[in-house]
């Protein structure tokens, strides 16, 4: 990323974390590029390896912190699937995941363009916020082996 990018980025940063009552701090700043970065949706834990790299004084429980105020301003999503580690994904656009069986790397699918729950059979008088959606196979790198 050149400056220009850094500093909108940044700018967006502060703006989002102000308006939901939080403050832009450097190591909130650190996290998401972190995040941002490598968009492979990494566990708590890769997150605190990879932020101890360009902050060797981070500790575990700040980028806790920092990765629920990212999840809390609506610029980092939680990722769930089955009982595994909790991930973490700077995507916001509505999109699904594919976890591959072979490798457990996870993927954005964008859904297909006017996608939308209207296929879904959702009772009377419920209100669809958000779905998530996760498809499990094996990655083009991984059947490209077999």
């Amino acid at each position: 990323m050149n400056a220009g990018d850094n500093s909108a980025l940044d700018n967006r940063l502060n703006e989002r974390l102000a308006t939901s009552g939080f403050r832009f701090t450097p190591q909130r700043q650190h996290v998401y590029s972190v995040l941002l970065e490598k968009r492979d949706h990494p566990t708590v834990e890769e997150v605190f390896i990879r932020a101890k790299q360009g902050m060797p004084d981070i500790s575990m429980a700040t980028v806790y912190n920092c990765l629920d105020a990212l999840v809390k301003c609506d610029l980092v999503r939680h990722v769930n699937l089955d009982r595994s580690a909790t991930r973490y994904c700077p995507n916001m656009k509505e999109h699904c995941h594919f976890y591959c069986d072979t490798c457990g790397g996870i993927y954005d699918i964008d859904y297909a363009a006017g996608a939308n729950t209207s296929g879904l059979q959702v009772p009377d008088g419920f209100k669809v916020k958000q779905f998530d959606v996760s498809l499990r196979g094996i990655c083009r790198d991984c059947a490209g082996k077999e």
